[in-house]
């Protein structure tokens, strides 16, 4: 039923849309859609719902799309502060906007930019010229248009979970005022959102009370010695500063004036337009939602628009039929078709293992041993799965079943857009729940939904050429880091006692000397309380504020202070050793298994350059430098009888940057050897490298490494404690010296720029929308991403093709040496003693082949009882 008939009106309404807030509340609701080049939609998608909606269920006869106008309008010329405070509108929402502007127009809604105003003051102004002849529902949510509402003028806003309408009984009864003193009432409270002060010490409860006996402004003021004195103090002398506050939030109603009847009266869609625009900005299931033009109707003896019906051209979802199977044999055969599986336990009678599988256009349950599901799968093209490394850790079952059969829903979604939240099977449908060829299978089923999301992924991996990446890289991959996860690694639980006691006694002592120092006892743990006592008593100036604006206790920030109170230097070391006792020490050994193994998950959806990460525990965040980290390491330890073996990549991102960029310079000194920091502190410093001191070498290898990952010169600055005219200087010499990776790096962001994404050296690719951007901040550090990606990214590719050859190495398997740990750029493997060093140097071969670049791919290599050993 549609808005008009409950509310029973006789004549069909005018709809006035504020375009602009519907904007906004699309962007920050759907943050993360785009299209598969990287181009933002969450606005449009939004707004394209919205209007197919109110089209569609209302029908309007009389219709304006309003947004507000570029630049400033009259209340900045009154008020220079007038919105002063708001941020720039997003790059990623200025992109959208002509497209929002297309589409409406293709809807064929009236729009209108407002001129010299806001879309509030179009809109009121055409509510308070037509409400004497027609309705006028006002689609909005913005409290300046309660101002608007009489007998027969409504704020509607149905894009929220609940719809709101508001008429004028329902305004009364919220605020106990009329619509027309409303301006006066935010004259007095203010608006933060609009940068309007209001009169200090007025909130709304303290305005109503006044306004209970005065309706106005000018009441209130004409009558301010009969004002109770505690309100009246608020008031006196502020009568001015009220009557500019309420013309900013007063509308104009003497606005666009050129809007009549032809104006607002919506013209037939273009769907052939319309359906070029969904294909191009991929919203094809609205296509659905597109009806043939349907012919004037008479509603309640007037002409009506009946140009979107409700869609009964839209194809349905069918009715659900879940067929049940006790066993694979009662399945359909699955002969060369693309099949759907997903885990399905909770819905199956307890300790049953249950799947949904979608074949043949039909969902089934079934719950049967997995070697019954593998054999009948055997025959099957393709069967697309949530998860492939959770179907093996549950049962290695699936192993049987050949690779290459597999698609990995969670996977795929992934490498086309790697800075998702998450990749759940949810996740992923919900990518895909307005695409025409998925929308029609019914919600509630899992195995058919699996299969065609897995062929709408499929064909978006092959358009941005990852279909190798997927197929040769990250597929083999999961079995690789199933086999690591269910190996574990080994700790020596005495070791880690006796570590956390030594620790706990340091930590007793630096608290014990903080308290000392404070002068009175208080919570360490507490940044509340820290802030006190180096802020208030201790009289210590804060170098920085947390986002709430209190001063920082962060360590960071305490570094700054390091030298101005030898309690810092106390409060520092607590913290580096709470925070190894509470993160490693303590809980580590109690999440070892029987046999004294830790058991961590490789996340290899869960960064967007494609590095791996490690959690529950994070093995790959171990402490490895300062004086506790050898210390740490050797608490890793191999099982009875065997050794660790570690091979870890020299400076393979540098190499990579001598590769990719060709500086010969770089490439000479990978080639014969030569240590590649000395060599850059002699060009730096104009030395030669024999007369590099270690602090030159020390500086030249922050550079080194800090331009890889784009440090700029203020970074620079404060990480070699210089000026900043120190650290520009060495930027530029540094460049000047090596024009080739300047070369590089322009190159990059041209390409960037051009295409909206980098790749790597094996086509993985990262979208990069803001690198575009007229934001300086967001442009620049999209370069830095790009040219992280580049470098690091390709860097992931080849530690992750070197784990690959590892596992699946005959020589390896042979010595019995198993990969337990991959840390960044080191692998470890676990083998028997007596091949330790035999395995280690065969593992040191692979990684060091792995990629044919332009300059050796250095491994070094070690063997040890423990892991500190064999680093």
């Amino acid at each position: 039923m549609s808005l008009s008939e409950r509310l029973e009106l006789s004549t069909p309404p005018l709809y006035l849309i504020d375009g602009s807030a519907f904007i906004y509340r699309g962007f920050y609701a759907f943050r993360d859609m785009s299209t598969a080049d990287g181009m933002p939609t969450n606005a449009l998608y939004f707004i394209l719902r919205l209007m197919l909606r109110i089209l569609r269920e209302e029908t309007p006869q009389r219709m304006a799309f309003v947004l507000d106008g570029p630049g400033k309008n009259f209340r900045h010329e009154l008020f220079p502060e007038y919105k002063a405070q708001r941020d720039a509108t997003p790059e990623d929402l200025v992109r959208q906007l002509d497209p929002i502007k297309q589409a409406v127009q293709l809807l064929g809604i009236p729009l209108h930019v407002a001129e010299g105003c806001e879309a509030d003051d179009c809109i009121a102004s055409l509510a308070a010229r037509y409400e004497s002849e027609r309705p006028v529902i006002i689609i909005g949510a913005d409290k300046d248009l309660k101002q608007c509402l009489t007998g027969n003028v409504w704020m509607w806003d149905p894009s929220g979970k609940k719809e709101k309408l508001t008429g004028l009984a329902e305004f009364r009864e919220e605020t106990g005022l009329a619509p027309a003193s409303w301006p006066d009432f935010q004259a007095l409270i203010g608006d933060s959102s609009d940068n309007i002060p209001g009169l200090p010490g007025v909130g709304p409860k303290t305005a109503q009370k006044i306004m209970a006996d005065y309706a106005t402004l000018e009441e209130i003021f004409d009558h301010l010695p009969a004002i109770e004195p505690k309100f009246r103090k608020k008031l006196e002398g502020k009568r001015e500063d009220a009557e500019t506050y309420r013309q900013l939030t007063r509308l104009d109603t003497q606005r666009c004036l050129e809007l009549d009847d032809d104006a607002l009266t919506p013209a037939s869609p273009d769907l052939n337009g319309l359906r070029a625009f969904f294909e191009e900005y991929e919203f094809r299931s609205m296509l659905r939602d597109l009806p043939r033009p349907a012919p004037r109707t008479v509603v309640s003896g007037t002409e009506q628009n009946s140009l979107f019906p409700l869609s009964e051209n839209a194809p349905k979802a069918k009715p659900l039929n879940i067929h049940k199977a006790a066993s694979a044999d009662g399945l359909p055969a699955p002969d060369g078709l693309r099949v759907g599986l997903v885990p399905n336990e909770d819905k199956l009678p307890s300790g049953e293992i249950g799947f949904q599988i979608g074949v043949q256009g039909e969902e089934w349950a079934v719950a049967c041993p997995v070697a019954d599901l593998v054999s009948w799968l055997a025959k099957a093209e393709r069967v697309a799965v949530p998860s492939l490394k959770e179907l093996y850790r549950a049962d290695a079952t699936w192993r049987d079943l050949p690779l290459e059969k597999f698609f990995d829903l969670s996977l795929a979604a992934y490498l086309l857009n790697p800075e998702e939240r998450g990749y759940s099977f949810e996740q992923v449908c919900r990518l895909f729940e307005h695409d025409p060829e998925t929308d029609p299978v019914h919600p509630d089923s899992q195995g058919l939904k699996a299969a065609v999301v897995a062929d709408a992924l499929e064909k978006k991996i092959h358009v941005a050429e990852m279909t190798e990446l997927m197929a040769g890289l990250e597929m083999p991959l999961i079995p690789v880091l199933a086999d690591m996860e269910n190996a574990g690694l080994a700790i020596d639980l005495e070791a880690f006692a006796e570590f956390l006691k030594d620790v706990q006694e340091q930590i007793d002592v630096h608290s014990g000397r903080i308290i000392e120092l404070a002068g009175e006892e208080f919570n360490i743990r507490s940044s509340q309380q820290m802030a006190e006592v180096l802020f208030n008593k201790l009289g210590l100036k804060a170098k920085g504020k947390t986002p709430g604006g209190v001063p920082s206790t962060s360590s960071t920030v305490l570094e700054k202070l390091h030298d101005d109170h030898e309690i810092i230097p106390e409060i520092l070391e607590f913290r580096m050793l709470e925070k190894l006792r509470s993160t490693y020490l303590a809980p580590l050994p109690r999440m070892v298994d029987a046999n004294g193994r830790l058991h961590t998950t490789f996340n290899n959806l869960a960064t967007a350059t494609g590095r791996l990460s490690s959690s529950g525990p994070n093995l790959q965040n171990i402490p490895i430098r300062g004086r506790m980290g050898k210390r740490m390491r050797a608490c890793f330890t191999a099982g009875p009888g065997n050794l660790l073996a570690a091979a870890d990549y020299s400076q393979i991102e540098l190499r990579l940057l001598a590769h990719l960029s060709g500086d010969p310079g770089l490439v000479d000194a990978f080639l014969h050897g030569k240590d590649i920091h000395s060599r850059t502190a002699g060009l730096l410093f104009g030395k030669e490298t024999a007369e590099v001191s270690p602090d030159e070498r020390r500086n030249a290898k922050t550079i080194n490494f800090g331009l890889l990952y784009g440090m700029g010169p203020q970074r620079l600055a404060r990480e070699l404690k210089i000026t900043m005219v120190q650290a520009k200087d060495f930027i530029a010499r540094y460049f000047e010296r090596m024009p080739r990776v300047r070369e590089f790096y322009d190159a990059i962001e041209k390409e960037a720029k051009e295409k909206g994404s980098v790749t790597t050296i094996m086509g993985r690719r990262r979208l990069l929308p803001d690198i575009n951007s007229r934001n300086n901040n967001l442009q620049s550090q999209a370069r830095r991403q790009a040219i992280n990606t580049r470098v690091q990214g390709s860097a992931a590719d080849i530690i992750k093709k070197a784990m690959i050859d590892a596992a699946k190495d005959e020589q390896l398997r042979e010595l019995n040496a198993v990969l337990v740990l991959q840390v960044h750029d080191e692998l470890l493997v676990e083998t028997p003693e007596a091949t330790a060093q035999q395995a280690g140097e065969r593992l040191q071969e692979i990684m060091s082949s792995v990629a044919d670049l332009s300059v050796p791919l250095t491994v070094d290599m070690g063997v040890g009882k423990n892991w500190a050993q064999a680093h």
